[in-house]
């Protein structure tokens, strides 16, 4: 008599789900981790430019923020010292993304340094009163890789673990900003006038900006009728209380594409746009190492 298997659940392991060590490797998977942790580095090299530039503009610091809260940032201010960091951060990528550690001792702190000279950028720039979450993602997309390349030895278990932690605090990053909504308002949160309000100060930069605001159809359509712009929101807490989705094969390309609609509607409605946000989400959010392998089949080796 054999004893029956166990009954799996209906959404999986967790650490399966999101990492997937034991799952057959192929050359679609490859090339995909290979292009996201190009994405990363290349947002991560984007956002220590931009930041550079714009601190160059800063005298004054009104809020310590991040490394700002332990060390007196001024140090960044008032000289070149953004612009030479940057340099850093844009060696250190390229050498890390090259694997330097084939050549040079201590070569996998690659990543992880640029990750830490990064918060320091960001430190540095948002001292002004102003807290951005646009570049999140990507900077916990650079920690991801960072972390895989001092925990593991072998490319291919460190490779999935990065891709893994991304889903993992995409699904955390969305959820949490559900939960602290309706800590602060509850199910209120979703009274469509606060859209009104957010659509009117919105307005209100674009008419200081450039002396004129036009609403889009939509933007007029939820000004219009409370009910319309209470779904919306509606459909934005959803979403968020949901995201931790993401986590599970089953479940996260259909998780994913709800936190891409929710992007788009910010955008329309709020005339706000995370751009680096939402191409890692294009990027994530559909099985493009299936579709490699698919094209470009390899013998003996399963898509996965």
């Amino acid at each position: 008599m054999t004893t029956p298997a166990l009954k799996q659940p209906f959404l999986g392991n967790l650490w399966d789900n999101l990492f997937g060590f034991d799952r057959p490797d192929s050359r679609g998977q490859r090339i995909f981790r290979r292009v996201f942790e190009a994405f990363i580095g290349a947002g991560s090299i984007w956002l220590a430019w931009y930041w550079g530039n714009y601190t160059l503009r800063i005298s004054d610091i009104v809020l310590e923020l991040g490394f700002a809260r332990y060390i007196d940032i001024a140090f960044m201010h008032g000289n070149m010292l953004p612009i030479w960091n940057a340099w850093a951060i844009t060696a250190l990528i390229v050498l890390g993304f090259l694997r330097i550690d084939r050549w040079i001792p201590f070569g996998r702190w690659a990543y992880m340094t640029a990750m830490l000279l990064l918060m320091l950028q960001y430190a540095a720039r948002f001292v002004l009163g102003e807290i951005p979450h646009s570049s999140n993602l990507v900077g916990m997309g650079l920690m991801g890789f960072a972390l895989a390349e001092l925990l593991f030895k072998d490319r291919t278990a460190g490779g999935r673990f990065a891709i893994g932690f991304s889903y993992f605090f995409i699904g955390l990053g969305y959820t949490s900003a559900a939960v602290s909504k309706l800590v602060a308002r509850g199910l209120t949160w979703a009274d469509g006038r606060h859209l009104w309000m957010w659509i009117n100060e919105k307005a209100v930069d674009e008419v200081a900006r450039s002396g004129a605001v036009e609403l889009n159809w939509l933007q007029q359509f939820a000004m219009d009728h409370w009910w319309a712009a209470t779904l919306f929101l509606a459909f934005g807490l959803i979403t968020e209380a949901l995201a931790w989705l993401v986590w599970f094969r089953r479940t996260r390309y259909i998780a994913m594409w709800a936190v891409m609609a929710l992007h788009i509607g910010i955008w329309v409605t709020m005339d706000i746009l995370f751009a680096l946000s939402v191409y890692e989400i294009l990027l994530l959010g559909l099985p493009w190492a299936v579709f490699i392998d698919r094209l470009w089949p390899e013998r003996g080796l399963a898509a996965g």
